[in-house]
């Protein structure tokens, strides 16, 4: 059993979806340190949690996650719902928008289990497992454990990310430079910044991890 922790100076993150690359960055940046994730809080709508952005033929394109809250809404707790086949328009999306992409014939085998009917019941359970298959992927060495007490926002650290990370507000890291890299539609919309670490692994393949260490 986990006893009570100083977390002023670890990595605390949200529970997120294919996380945005800024996410895999911080992750990075701890490796053979131990990272925590927020396995206490009250589930946060329009967040990471369920939700990842990728771009394609138009555009921007958001993928949620439908969730139920007729239990808990403490995050561990909050089960997926199988409203509007979105396994089935998560996995069209992602064909669409990565299929021509370098390297998606290299990993897709590896995430198309994640879009399979009741393989996940729970959130968590989904986000960590696919955190932990996409980290596989691109070498990144992880070493996670969830929170066991919860810490307010206001007693954050410098290294907590759980409320800054938004998709409501994305904005560049003063410590994190974004370079431009292959992406299929750049021509159409142009290099787009902040989206799910989807884009990178389709898109660089074994050169993600590379990239993660230079931004």
């Amino acid at each position: 059993m986990q006893t009570k922790l100083d977390l002023s100076e670890a990595l605390l993150l949200s529970t997120a979806y294919a996380p945005p690359i800024e996410y895999m960055i911080r992750l990075y940046r701890t490796q053979g340190q131990v990272a925590y994730l927020e396995a206490q809080e009250h589930f946060v709508k329009q967040s990471y949690r369920s939700r990842c952005h990728i771009t394609g033929p138009n555009g921007l394109q958001a993928l949620t996650i439908p969730v139920e809250h007729k239990a808990s809404p403490m995050i561990r707790d909050i089960r997926i719902s199988d409203h509007g086949a979105w396994r089935h328009l998560h996995r069209g999306a992602l064909m669409a928008s990565y299929g021509r992409s370098p390297y998606f014939e290299y990993y897709w085998d590896d995430i198309r289990p994640f879009y399979e009917q009741g393989r996940y019941t729970y959130l968590w359970d989904f986000n960590w497992e696919l955190l932990h298959c996409l980290s596989r992927l691109i070498d990144l060495e992880l070493s996670l454990e969830p929170t066991q007490s919860f810490l307010p926002p206001e007693k954050q650290s410098s290294q907590d990310y759980r409320y800054r990370l938004s998709p409501k507000s994305i904005q560049q890291s003063e410590d994190i430079s974004f370079e431009g890299y292959y992406q299929p539609f750049a021509e159409r919309w142009g290099f787009v910044q902040a989206l799910s670490i989807f884009d990178l692994i389709f898109n660089l393949g074994p050169e993600a991890l590379l990239y993660l260490s230079k931004a």
